[in-house]
């Protein structure tokens, strides 16, 4: 039973120490390697008499299974955000993350994932310290055996190292990769803790702050404007092989569709802040025309008195308004972005069923901004609307209906709805997942080109685009963060003047459609319609 303890310490350890951070690299290979911080470890503590031996073997085991859950974290960071978990800057996102569990899951589900959580990182730091502990005892009471391997496994790394053999395609036999782990996340930690400074020096420079409102978007005069955001439409719907074909197909019909009824549409693409989640730091990019890309630059500038396009809007005389079916609680940080009324979940009269994480569907949604501020004689208004029906876990779906028939939403209580589970995306075949996103971003499209086609007039601009991408197990590895931007209006006068944008034409960007970051809309906006 020693004898079995002491080896499946070892094997800890070594998985410590060779588990790479993607979970795209998880091969057998990868955990044939021969980890030159483990040989560095029993060469310390060879050197080192009893008593400071042990303090090191618990500081060691701590840091080491400390380590161990960061790894964790990076590899499901990478998987749905496309990045590894920042130390300084990323803990607030696990809300949102155990929200998303309680509504898709349960409540019950939500609370197990979080004690499950916290206990499986408090076992994995006990059994790696436990595991230290036991083999550096090991090492002390053999010393020559121990010296000896040490010394043929240095050979080998050092001989390995050099000519650069692999034991398979881009996976070194000698590894140092736990090193390269500390010190990027030692980088990162740095960079994090001096963000709060840089953000202040770019937040300074504000083009239009001093802007009077007769100066301010004087060719959109009249004009009622929506921005909306279609939850995780990214570049991979328009392009990746599996989902290109159909949400082309709808983006092309919906170009003809509203050419047929006087409208001239164009695109481009936005490259997004984020990608995977985190659709509150893209909104607030495009809205202040900063880089909010982690959530302490979020918190700063709802602190601060930036100027939003929701701001410019009403400073010039438009009636400036937030849809917002996803807030369901209080949300005091919407007086920043200087909404003369906030719509959120409670305040749109759903009386429907949810749809996996969605409160409501997207052409409820537009319905009762139609009802509340754009039916009868008003002002002319400006919306920023964020579309919820594209949220993932993307199934099930609700169906189009007539607006007409829209109603308080109870039309919807006969569809297929429900609380989707967490296997239904995680445990599916990709290419299944990748349907029910493909076709839930048809049905976001098709609910605001079919909005456009009942109630436009000449005096709507609609301006649609993406948050981010979707999780990466729906992009494929390496995609990039870019989203569609389209603009659509009949008055001709709006596309003549965003023709020196170079967009494409339609609701589909071409391949080679402009590409901007998502921070410089706002000026490119503002400064087009001045």
């Amino acid at each position: 039973m020693a004898t079995v303890l002491t080896v499946l310490a070892a094997l800890f350890v070594l998985f410590a120490l060779v588990l790479p951070r993607d979970y795209d690299r998880f091969a057998v290979a990868e955990f044939l390697r021969i980890p030159v911080e483990g040989l560095l470890a029993v060469v310390l503590v060879l050197v080192l008499p009893e008593r400071p031996r042990r303090v090191v073997a618990v500081v060691g085991g701590v840091g080491l299974g400390v380590l161990l859950v960061v790894k964790v974290l990076d590899i499901g960071f990478e998987e749905v955000v496309d990045r590894p978990f920042d130390l300084v800057l990323d803990w607030p996102l696990l809300t949102p993350a155990v929200d998303y569990v309680d509504v898709t899951s349960g409540r019950f589900a939500a609370i197990a994932a979080v004690v499950s959580a916290v206990l499986l990182a408090v076992v994995v730091v006990f059994l790696m310290t436990g595991s230290a502990v036991r083999l550096t005892g090991v090492v002390g009471r053999h010393r020559p055996v121990v010296t000896r391997v040490v010394a043929v496994l240095a050979v080998v790394w050092i001989s390995v190292a050099a000519p650069g053999l692999q034991v398979a395609p881009g996976v070194p036999i000698a590894s140092h990769s736990t090193a390269e782990f500390v010190y990027d996340h030692a980088r990162q930690v740095r960079a994090g803790l001096r963000d709060q400074e840089q953000f202040a020096v770019e937040s300074a420079v504000d083009a239009f702050r001093d802007t009077s409102a007769d100066q301010m978007l004087t060719a959109l005069r009249g004009k009622d404007v929506v921005v909306a955001f279609v939850e995780s439409y990214g570049r991979s719907a328009v392009e990746h092989p599996d989902m290109a074909p159909k949400v082309g197909a709808v983006l092309d019909e919906g170009t003809r569709r509203l050419a047929a009824a006087g409208y001239a549409s164009r695109s481009a693409f936005l490259t997004s802040p984020t990608a995977g989640g985190g659709s509150w730091l893209a909104q607030a990019t495009l809205l202040s025309g900063l880089w909010i890309d982690n959530q302490q630059r979020y918190r700063t500038l709802l602190a601060s008195d930036r100027l939003t396009l929701g701001g410019a809007f009403r400073r010039a005389g438009w009636r400036s308004v937030g849809v917002m079916p996803g807030i369901v609680k209080t949300w005091p940080e919407g007086e920043f972005f200087d909404y003369n009324r906030i719509y959120g979940f409670d305040d749109l009269g759903y009386r429907g069923p949810r749809f996996g994480y969605t409160t409501m569907p997207d052409q409820y949604t537009m319905s009762m901004f139609q009802r509340n501020e754009r039916d009868a004689e008003h002002a002319p208004v400006m919306a920023a609307i964020p579309l919820l029906s594209s949220h993932a876990p993307w199934s099930p779906q609700a169906s189009a209906v007539d607006w007409d028939e829209v109603g308080d939403g109870s039309v919807y209580n006969s569809m297929k709805s429900g609380e989707a589970p967490m296997e239904d995306i995680f445990g599916r075949d990709p290419s299944v997942v990748r349907d029910d996103y493909a076709r839930s971003i048809e049905y976001s499209i098709n609910t605001l080109v079919s909005y456009v086609e009942t109630y436009g007039d000449d005096n709507l601009v609609l301006v649609f685009l993406g948050d981010h991408q979707p999780a990466q197990f729906v992009t494929g590895a390496d995609a990039s963060k870019d989203v569609p931007i389209t603009i659509v209006a009949r008055d001709p006068a709006v596309p003549a003047r965003t023709a020196a944008w170079g967009w494409s034409d339609g609701l589909k960007p071409g391949p080679q459609a402009p590409v901007s970051p998502m921070n410089t809309f706002r000026d490119q906006f503002l400064t087009t319609f001045r």
